[in-house]
Order: C-alpha cells, then sequence, then structure tokens
C-alpha cells in the first residue's frame, strides 16, 4: 500500500491507481466528468480534476497522476479551484441548457458539478450556445443529442473500455464536433446491451434509449 496525504489527511491506497481514485476511495470529492473507475487510459478532457502536489510546479490532473509514497495533495487551493471552474464554465459553453425539457435533469452531473463549484449554467464570460436541433437517431438502441453534449468522451473511451471495442467516436472539427456510433460490419448483430453500457454512462442525458 501507498501512504500519501490528501488535504492533510493520510491516506493509504493501492499502488499504482491514479490520484483521483485514492481521493474517491476515502470520500474526498474531487471534480471530474471523464473519468470512470477502472478505466484503463483516462483522457483528462474535462480537465476538472486539477490537484496541486507539493514539489510540482503547477497543478496536475489527478485522474492521470499515480499515486507515490509521502505524496502531499491539495484539492481545493484557490489555483486548483479557478483551473476547475474555468473547465466547466468551458464544458457548459458547448451545451444547450435547457435542463427542463432533458431527462437528466436532478440527476444531470453538469448541475452537479455547478452546485459544487458556485458556477452559474449560463456562465456569462462564454457566448451562449447556439443550439443546433441536431438528433442522430441512427441507431437502433439509442438517440444521440448534440445539444445536450459536452464531448467529455465517456460514451467514446470508457465504453470502449468496458465493452473491449469502440462503439462511439468523434466526428467532425471545433465547433462541428459531435459523436457518433460506430456499427459493425454488414451481416453482424449490433450488441444491445453494450449499447445501453453507454447510455448508463453518459453524464448530461445526451444518449437515451429509444423508446
Amino acid at each position: 500500500m501507498i501512504k500519501l496525504y490528501i488535504d492533510n489527511w493520510e491516506i493509504h491506497a493501492t499502488e499504482g491507481i491514479s490520484v483521483l481514485q485514492a481521493a474517491l476511495d476515502s470520500e474526498i470529492y474531487i471534480p471530474n466528468l471523464c473519468w470512470v473507475r477502472e478505466m484503463t487510459d483516462p483522457p483528462a478532457s474535462c480537465r476538472l480534476c486539477f490537484v496541486e502536489i507539493a514539489g510540482r510546479p503547477a497543478p496536475v490532473t489527478a485522474c492521470t497522476t499515480i499515486v507515490e509514497n509521502d505524496m502531499e495533495v491539495h484539492t481545493d487551493t484557490e489555483a486548483v479551484r479557478e483551473l476547475q471552474r474555468t473547465s466547466l464554465k468551458l464544458l457548459l459553453s458547448a451545451h444547450h441548457v435547457d435542463c427542463g425539457h432533458c431527462p437528466a435533469n436532478k440527476k444531470c452531473e453538469l448541475q452537479n458539478l455547478a452546485r459544487f463549484l458556485k458556477v452559474k449554467l449560463k456562465p456569462a464570460e462564454f457566448p451562449t450556445y447556439q443550439p443546433t436541433g441536431l438528433i442522430d437517431t441512427s441507431h437502433p438502441h439509442l438517440d444521440y443529442n448534440r445539444d445536450r453534449c459536452v464531448l467529455c468522451g465517456r460514451c467514446v473511451n470508457a465504453c470502449r473500455d468496458k465493452n473491449g471495442r469502440p462503439l462511439f467516436t468523434f466526428a467532425g472539427r471545433g465547433s462541428e464536433t459531435i459523436v457518433t456510433p460506430l456499427f459493425p460490419p454488414a451481416g453482424q448483430a449490433l450488441d444491445k446491451d453494450a449499447s445501453l453500457v453507454c447510455v448508463d454512462l453518459c453524464p448530461t442525458g445526451a444518449l437515451t434509449r429509444k423508446g
């Protein structure tokens, strides 16, 4: 076991796990969105899990930093919170805030993050997202709503890890980036259960089951 200190609490963690997992296992919350437990190669794309570590020149992402003996981690410094708030505002700027009509309302991870970090769901620092109305219904088991998606990549990365093969990918560039399903070769069946795992992983209601 590794001994480290998070916010001055002595923590014992399994060797090889990330600082994020060690903190969450010890009920110390670090904001995160794109990370899923047991993910083999976290993309750190949401940039929410910044922490400061004694001896390091700049904050690092907790999901990609492996625990070390006697490491000193700080999760709630002013610099860390500022980075986390900026990251959340950027995510929200790519999202159509329409909670009253969203199936994820009151269980949405964006709402929880905004509450924790004291960030408005429509931050004034960035232009208001203009909804595209794009809903991809080409998948037989689920629908994809671009306006609810923040491109965190859970359905691309975590779903690939859980199913052993990719079921979704990113398409397009810049503000036109979307998530799109990967269909098996002709003649091969699409695994419904594997597809629905991706729906359950979506933190914002962008993926929903058909029917």
